[in-house]
């Protein structure tokens, strides 16, 4: 045993020690292996850890290399910032569009709280480095070129006034329309007074939410909000928004982000908001943050990862996805927007990339004609057959119609891509339960799962746009099958005590359009029954859809009107439901959007010339080439 000793002088601790000479070497040896060992570990740590941040300068990562990600960076160091959670948990947090019941049109039921990456798909994403190098996308051109989009001739092409000619309206439609837009301003006032900035409203606790769904871009609410307060003609209410983005919105951030999330509500957003507007700001926030997005797609398919840093470039599959694969309602839900940025930019890679995907999903074989929720963006296989028009899958089936209806009918491709995808649906996952209702299963493999997710009641109104351009033969047969699967999101909506419908419901052991699990009970302010419903109305003109919209409304005030805002509840089957304190971004820019215009004339956002992203933002059709000759 070695006992300290006191001596005159004090001296070096060794020699305190009562070391001898060999033992002192291999004291100081093993010292400096020790000390070496401690530096070295700082290189093993993951770029986020604030302690290495300390010691070491943040590495550039291999995306960063490429031109498109460095001309991203250097437009984001002229601009303004936003925040919010990667997966969207039932009760509390943003919800992701597209979660499934199954895994996370919003992360949903089981693996909701699962979305931060594995350090290992991180791996995957720096080994893959030089594959993704050789078949990555083509450096970003400057989109800040002698380009000029002419929007004076683009408004002038427009067939309709955007906020209608209000004529002949009755009196009891009016006050109802102006009954939404007072839930607007309600649920604007109290997201400005409490939470102005952050990304939603916690309306029970008087305080905002980011979370980090987007990857450090703050105001989710603010630019889901502005297309609303613009056709609303919340006139200062949009100002108040207007304001944040000019000073507020800052794009220099650096965190973890959905590429899905942030495309359709923060690109879509501030695409409509400018070509409602006209207003520059919102068109050259859009082109800087999809930039920003375009490293995602640097993999040996082109088919982009789930998961991308803003700041960084570097991206990686969720996860929670199998085999670090892409999912199909997010790469798939990418095309209307991109399609625009080229449009405003004069940049065609925003357009190549999503054409890209295209040519991906044509090439690989789908099983009995459907198309798997999973697919690996390395080898541009499928790695499950799990197939679902709910979450998972939902919005790639309504963006290829759209895109054809965007293309003023001239994208053959998406159109036959939609027809041929709509016919395998209807033979394999369209069911009638014993009471008549029918209803869109899920596909596991070969294996139905009798239930619906509340994500998939979009369908009604999307079998019912792409039917009004079916062939004569089709056309009514697609139109009853648009109304009998609303009529079925409705009775899941009739059958609860609150008048709200669950988040997925079932038809199986004698239950019909009923959650039987206790996971399944909750409502978070969702919009794809209402927007059925509009688009019902608006083909139909039958008037019962107003009337399932307006007790929508009713129960809405009833049940998630609470003193700061609206909140979704826990469980749709009793009428003393428990609130989750969250007021969804989605809530203002779809729920309310779609009830409003529920009660609008036709003309009001006309579908001759809008289509609306998956978050419903209207994006225009392309009547006519909009680009001004190149300025010298």
């Amino acid at each position: 045993m070695v006992l300290l000793r006191k001596l005159p002088g004090m001296p070096g601790w060794p020699t305190a020690l009562g070391l001898r000479l060999p033992q002192k070497f291999l004291f100081l040896l093993f010292l400096s292996g020790l000390l070496t060992l401690c530096f070295g570990a700082l290189f093993l740590l993951p770029d986020s850890s604030r302690f290495k941040r300390l010691f070491l300068p943040r590495r550039a990562t291999a995306s960063t290399s490429s031109s498109s990600a460095a001309s991203s960076s250097a437009a984001a160091s002229s601009s303004s910032t936003r925040d919010t959670d990667l997966p969207r948990s039932p009760p509390a947090a943003a919800e992701p569009r597209h979660a499934s019941p199954a895994a996370p049109r919003r992360l949903r039921e089981k693996l909701r709280v699962a979305a931060r990456p594995a350090p290992r798909a991180r791996q995957q994403v720096q080994g893959d480095g030089r594959a993704e190098a050789a078949t990555g996308a083509a450096p970003a051109r400057d989109t800040r070129a002698p380009f000029r989009f002419d929007y004076e001739r683009f408004r002038r092409s427009l067939r309709h006034p955007v906020r209608g000619r209000r004529t002949g309206e009755d009196p009891e439609t009016r006050a109802r329309r102006m009954k939404i837009k007072e839930m607007m301003k309600f649920a604007w006032d109290n997201y400005k007074l409490y939470a102005l900035g952050k990304n939603e409203l916690r309306p029970l606790t008087k305080n905002g939410h980011i979370g980090n769904m987007f990857g450090g871009l703050r105001g989710a609410t603010v630019v889901d909000a502005l297309d609303t307060l613009y056709i609303m003609e919340l006139e200062e209410e949009f100002q108040e928004a207007k304001k944040w983005v000019e000073k507020s919105f800052d794009l220099n951030v650096n965190g973890e982000a959905s590429l899905f999330e942030v495309n359709i509500r923060y690109v879509g957003g501030l695409l409509a908001t400018y070509y409602l507007t006209g207003e520059e700001v919102f068109k050259s926030k859009a082109l800087e943050l999809g930039e920003k997005l375009l490293p995602a797609f640097n993999t040996p398919t082109g088919i982009p990862r789930g998961v991308i840093n803003l700041g960084s470039g570097m991206s990686w599959s969720w996860g929670w996805a199998s085999a670090g694969s892409s999912i199909l309602a997010e790469f798939g839900t990418l095309h209307l927007e991109f399609l625009h940025l080229s449009e405003l930019s004069g940049n065609p890679v925003f357009a190549e990339k999503v054409m890209n995907i295209r040519k991906v999903l044509n090439r690989v074989e789908k099983p009995q004609g459907l198309y798997p929720n999973f697919l690996s963006p390395v080898t541009g296989n499928w790695v499950q057959h799990h197939v679902s028009i709910g979450g998972l899958g939902d919005s790639f089936y309504e963006y290829l119609i759209k895109s054809w209806l965007m293309s003023d009918k001239k994208d053959s491709e998406a159109k036959k891509m939609y027809d041929d995808a709509l016919e395998a649906i209807e033979k394999h996952l369209v069911k009638k339960s014993a009471g008549g209702l029918t209803y869109i299963a899920e596909w596991r493999g070969g294996v139905l799962d009798h239930k619906m997710g509340h994500l998939a009641c979009f369908s009604g109104g999307m079998i019912a746009l792409g039917a009004e351009h079916a062939g004569e033969e089709r056309k009514q047969h697609y139109m009853d099958l648009a109304a009998e699967i609303t009529s079925t999101c409705h009775e899941s909506y009739a059958r609860s005590d609150t008048k709200l419908g669950p988040e997925a419901f079932r038809f199986d052991a004698g239950t019909e359009a009923m959650a039987t699990r206790l996971s399944e009970r909750y409502y978070i302010l969702r919009p794809e029954v209402v927007e059925s419903y509009m688009y019902m109305w608006r083909l139909t003109h039958d008037p019962k859809y107003r009337q399932w919209g307006w007790e929508v409304v009713k129960a809405l005030e009833k049940h998630c009107r609470v003193e700061a805002g609206f909140s979704g509840i826990r469980d749709v089957y009793t009428t003393t439901p428990t609130h989750d304190n969250m007021q969804q971004s989605f809530f203002l820019a779809e729920t309310l959007k779609y009830l409003y215009l529920l009660f609008c004339e036709d003309d009001v956002l006309s579908l001759d010339d809008w289509v609306f992203n998956t978050e419903a933002h209207p994006l225009p059709v392309n009547h006519t080439n909009f680009k001004a000759s190149v300025q010298q």
